[in-house]
């Protein structure tokens, strides 16, 4: 399946905020409405217009930004903060080095459970993990997805083999790599999606029964989380997309449950950004909420595994 180009953010609309969604007085979470501010602080010149709040639910400790900022709002934050750029530099130093040994460590967890056939790497940029993890799996095939237009430059470095350009949870997708994967692996990644629990319950469609998935999150009870909420300069150092949503480590595994996952490993790790908590889960049973509906597909095939001529452009179309 070809990837294919999202729409520039157009010009802003006169009187309504084109970038953010109307504040809401109640958790995402849990629905609770005992919310309190931990931050707010415009967003300044090198970010989307207006101000940046952060609330916290009093009753399950879930934060969150207040408004969400909008579809176009974060294609505008792709657009301006291009985060994977900032890796591909880091990666050319000791930091790189680092990097890397998180990437195989990260690879190297599935080795106790299977030798994967499979493996889909969500929001992968520009396939910085899948070549890192080939050195551990050399026999399996790398699949990466990504909204933005990173995922071809990935494809035509032979980083992943197969690249779909778009959201986890858009039903076309969805519904192409149903039971497809035996690994679905998001570093860094739920955090940064407007509905956690809809990723979720999507990952767990396009896993085969019996197959994993490998999250990393930031945790929100140590310094990434906390000094996040108080203090902007914590957020310089990786000041590309600020997180959506800081979820409680025990929220999560709990949805993990009752979504049909079975935690096999949670363990603290530290990637860049540090402080993050790593979770290897299996597939088990049916999720207890409706996954993504499947929806009719267009017989669209996904990239070849050729190696790519070069890229002719963004107007013309992928081979």
């Amino acid at each position: 399946m070809p990837p294919t180009p999202r729409p520039e953010p157009g010009r802003p609309a006169s009187g309504a905020d084109p970038f953010h969604e109307p504040r809401r007085g109640d958790c995402p979470w849990c629905g609770s409405r005992q919310l309190r501010t931990r931050v707010r602080a415009p967003e300044g010149s090198r970010r989307t217009p207006g101000t940046f709040v952060v609330d916290e639910c009093r009753d399950c400790a879930h934060a969150f930004q207040n408004p969400r900022p909008t579809a176009d709002g974060l294609l505008l934050r792709h657009h301006q903060h291009p985060v994977e750029d900032d890796i591909s530099a880091i990666l050319a130093g000791r930091r790189g080095r680092r990097l890397r040994r998180h990437h195989r460590a990260a690879a190297r967890a599935l080795r106790a459970y299977l030798e994967p056939e499979s493996w889909l790497d969500v929001g992968t940029g520009h396939g910085h993990f899948p070549e890192a993890a080939r050195e551990i799996h050399p026999y399996t095939s790398f699949d990466g997805l990504d909204p933005t237009r990173r995922i071809e430059q990935a494809w035509e470095a032979g980083r992943v083999e197969e690249a779909y350009q778009g959201l986890l949870t858009d039903p076309e997708i969805t519904a192409r790599l149903r039971a497809r994967y035996d690994v679905v692996s998001m570093f860094h990644h739920l955090e940064h999606t407007a509905d956690p629990r809809e990723e979720l319950r999507a990952a767990h469609t396009v896993l085969r029964p019996g197959g994993h998935l490998l999250l990393e999150v930031p945790d929100r009870a140590r310094p990434f989380g906390t000094r996040s909420l108080r203090s902007r300069r914590f957020w310089k150092p990786h000041d590309g997309l600020r997180p959506l949503h800081l979820i409680p480590l025990r929220n999560l595994l709990s949805e993990l449950r009752s979504l049909g996952y079975e935690i096999l490993t949670t363990r603290p790790c530290t990637p860049l950004p540090p402080r993050a908590h790593r979770i290897l889960a299996r597939r088990t049973a049916q999720p207890t909420a409706p996954a993504v509906p499947p929806a009719p597909v267009a017989d669209l095939p996904p990239l070849s595994s050729t190696p790519p001529p070069p890229w002719p452009g963004p107007s013309a179309s992928a081979p």
